[in-house]
């Protein structure tokens, strides 16, 4: 249920032209007066409906001594309601045919339900149950807090480089929530008491911190008068919602570390810091993301695994969020290869951005890629129906799924380049090192 990276890769497209043939997503958006905002996208070209729920919240509304709420709840609001016995929320929809899932991040919490288009009312019921008449009780509770702890050996501690996100995010920020992963504290799940949990409920899962999303084959005016019947009388929320509004002071010199983990192979960590998600620079670094890492022709594998031969595995990812982003670098050395010898070596790759504009060879595919990406995320009901509350959520602007690729578009390589110039610099990033903890852990200094 929890995905913490989001990895922006992009697969390769040998056509070109692709902003004039993406399909217009029409769709409906309206506001319930208790805040509840609704987008339907009505295609009947299949018999299936995507029921998504986006609630403005994640782990960067929390207490500070109380992280890992939002992640906790997404696993606890499965738990039942006053209406669903314990056990049968995901019982319902497999019956009907379908499935579900939820995942958490830094700014939000997203459930949905994939159904037979039939289904719709039974998708709408369970979302409506989970925002009114969840069951905060003591047995969900511990239940959920050990089903947590379980995820967080499985995909944190037992994992190799599983703690990456967390050791970066904690020397990265400072200030901001940003400084802790989702997953956050066992400790302070183990320590909070029930009301604790009831409040954070009653705080963010009401109607107005919700985008109701609804993409597939439906009835606009018939799927109105259910959403009405459903959620029209859930109250307004009343309590003040706990939004940072926090800028971070620069990193004020590079940050590095060595980690000593569960591994084999030593790996290379680079963070640096990077703006936040939808401006300008974000375009163009994205852009400049996938020309590191776009692929296997990309120019981190392509340098470093299969020329160089100094990594099984390297790639750039944008880690953008609402408040602020970093760009992370990662490799996996060969056998045999320090860090130390890797480092340099990435330090080249990601420089070669800094001292020149890519080609314009290099700049098509880069777009072409991007295009791709953008059409695949969009080519199923549940996609659009994310896309279309993300940017709901987050810029206030539905319709960006029709629009976002101009603004790549506009993207030109000295943009790549100056950003390039201005953010990969090493006063501007966290290094770490990681190591296997059977071997002398060397001093993080190339």
């Amino acid at each position: 249920m929890k995905k913490w990276l989001f990895i922006f890769s992009a697969g390769t497209l040998l056509t070109t032209g692709l902003f004039a043939q993406a399909r217009k997503i029409t769709f409906e958006k309206y506001t319930l007066p208790n805040g509840l905002k609704v987008i339907l996208h009505q295609d009947n070209s299949a018999p299936v409906v995507a029921v998504t729920a986006l609630y403005h919240v994640g782990s960067k509304n929390e207490d500070t001594a109380r992280t890992g709420f939002a992640h906790f709840f997404e696993h606890l609001l499965f738990e039942g309601t006053e209406n669903i016995k314990r056990g049968e929320f995901m019982k319902y929809v497999n019956d009907a045919g379908g499935n579900l899932n939820a995942n958490t991040s830094q700014d939000r919490t997203f459930y949905y339900e994939l159904l037979p288009s039939n289904q719709l009312k039974l998708g709408l019921w369970l979302e409506s149950e989970r925002m009114m008449h969840a069951k905060i009780e003591d047995i969900g509770v511990n239940t959920q807090r050990e089903v947590v702890k379980e995820e967080k050996r499985q995909r944190v501690d037992n994992q190799p480089y599983g703690s990456i996100i967390t050791e970066i995010l904690k020397r990265s920020f400072k200030e901001h929530p940003y400084k802790w992963a989702p997953i956050g504290s066992m400790d302070h799940l183990n320590a909070a008491k029930l009301d604790e949990f009831i409040n954070f409920y009653k705080t963010f899962y009401v109607p107005d911190t919700c985008v109701l999303s609804i993409a597939g084959d439906f009835n606009t005016a018939d799927a109105k008068k259910l959403i009405e019947d459903y959620f029209g009388a859930i109250p307004k929320g009343t309590r003040p919602i706990p939004r940072p509004n926090i800028t971070e002071k620069p990193l004020g010199g590079e940050v590095r570390d060595v980690i000593q983990d569960n591994i084999q192979l030593p790996a290379v960590i680079q963070a640096y810091r990077a703006p936040k998600q939808g401006s300008e620079e974000d375009y163009a670094f994205r852009m400049l993301s996938t020309v590191l890492s776009g692929g296997r022709s990309a120019r981190m594998s392509k340098v470093l695994v299969d020329q160089k031969q100094l990594a099984l595995q390297a790639a750039s990812i944008p880690f953008f969020n609402e408040d602020a982003g970093l760009f992370i670098n990662f490799a996996i050395a060969s056998m045999g290869v320090k860090p130390e010898v890797l480092e340099p070596q990435v330090d080249s790759v990601v420089n070669s951005l800094k001292a020149e504009l890519i080609s314009e060879k290099e700049f098509q595919k880069v777009k072409n890629q991007i295009e791709s990406n953008f059409v695949s995320a969009n080519s199923t009901m549940a996609g659009i129906a994310e896309s279309l509350a993300n940017y709901e959520v987050y810029f206030g602007d539905a319709n960006l799924i029709n629009t976002e690729l101009n603004r790549y578009q506009k993207v030109t390589r000295q943009d790549i380049l100056n950003v390039a110039k201005k953010y990969l610099n090493k006063d501007n990033r966290v290094v770490l090192y990681y190591v296997p903890k059977t071997k002398a852990a060397p001093t993080g200094k190339p």
